[in-house]
């Protein structure tokens, strides 16, 4: 077993930029080990004053959409412009196998193999919606390195969009066009919840139906009601092979970043999500310190199989096992 890093070896590793520490502590915040649990809430207590000065951007569509294509070509371009970069890259965990594929690295290799950025994809386990639990953490532990952009990329799927959305500055929505009616089957919701559209794809004989899927989604986008944040979201069109439409993408975040810091919106949104990351916190450990109280495993392991063949109401048994903690 390797031998674990001590605290001040952490701290400074990531302080200082040590890509190889900062990997070794995201494993650590992954960790369900109580000791390494508790390991992580020192090392994100230690570094926090070197956080928040990042931009968390929030990337999401469904699959086949290109969002690592996108975020490579994206990446690469904010490089280039002399940002540094990290990828937080959640992949669906198997139900069956409990495994992930990982393979967003294999995906964006030009981006994996520059030195100026650090990709890394986790496991979305049990966590609501396919977003790492470790994600937030992961993310403070990547801004305190020295990363100037952060990039999330959702699994597309379920409600991992929610819980993006409630860690990051922008959301960025990637759309394909081309496929019949570009608004059927489009829920309300996530386009509500868009900070920003991007209709991926736009180039060759494409192209035309991106535009016109532009048009259509700045109409859908107006039918809206305002925001309380006084933002009207943009559509753009981008290729990530052509490498257009990038440079504007990012003109209207830093336009974003700008109007919420002077309107007030960015730190209180900042605000916001650190009491829900709370919320979560309490949820998440109560829910584990529930489960390993040994009558309540008892009493669930003895009347699982009642519940199972339908003759023990689940919700007479959940209430059963409160009543023997609380």
């Amino acid at each position: 077993m390797k031998k674990r890093l001590s605290l001040p070896e952490y701290r400074d590793g990531i302080l200082s930029g040590n890509r190889v520490i900062l990997s070794k502590a995201i494993t650590l915040v992954e960790s369900r080990l109580d000791s390494d649990q508790d390991l992580t809430a020192s090392l994100i207590q230690e570094i926090l004053p070197n956080t928040g000065k990042s931009i968390r951007i929030g990337i999401t569509g469904v699959p086949g959409v290109g969002k690592s294509t996108f975020i490579e070509a994206f990446g690469k371009m904010l490089l280039d412009s002399g940002k540094k970069v990290a990828v937080l890259a959640v992949d669906p965990s198997s139900q069956l196998t409990k495994g992930s594929i990982l393979g967003d690295k294999t995906r964006m290799e030009s981006l994996a193999t520059d030195k100026r950025a650090f990709i890394r994809p986790s496991p979305s386990g049990q966590t609501l919606g396919g977003v790492s639990n470790a994600t937030r953490e992961s993310m403070l532990l990547c801004e305190a390195a020295g990363f100037d952009v952060i990039l999330v990329e959702t699994v597309g799927v379920g409600q991992s969009e929610t819980a993006v959305k409630n860690m990051v500055d922008f959301f960025l929505l990637l759309m394909l066009s081309g496929a019949g009616d570009e608004l059927q089957g489009i829920k309300k919701g996530i386009m509500e919840m868009a900070d920003g559209i991007v209709i991926h794809k736009a180039d060759g004989d494409n192209l035309d139906l991106a535009k016109k899927a532009k048009t259509n989604y700045q109409n859908a986008l107006h039918l809206f009601a305002a925001s309380p944040k006084n933002w009207n979201p943009q559509v753009v069109l981008a290729s990530s092979i052509a490498k257009t439409g990038l440079n504007q993408i990012w003109e209207m975040i830093l336009s974003y970043q700008d109007q919420m810091i002077r309107n007030g919106f960015w730190e209180k949104n900042r605000a916001a999500q650190r009491l829900n990351w709370l919320d979560d916190q309490i949820s998440y450990l109560l829910g584990q310190t529930f489960l390993k109280n040994p009558e309540v495993k008892k009493t669930l392991d003895s009347n699982r199989p009642k519940v199972e063949s339908g003759d023990l109401n689940p919700g007479t048994l959940a209430k059963k096992l409160i009543k023997l903690v609380f």
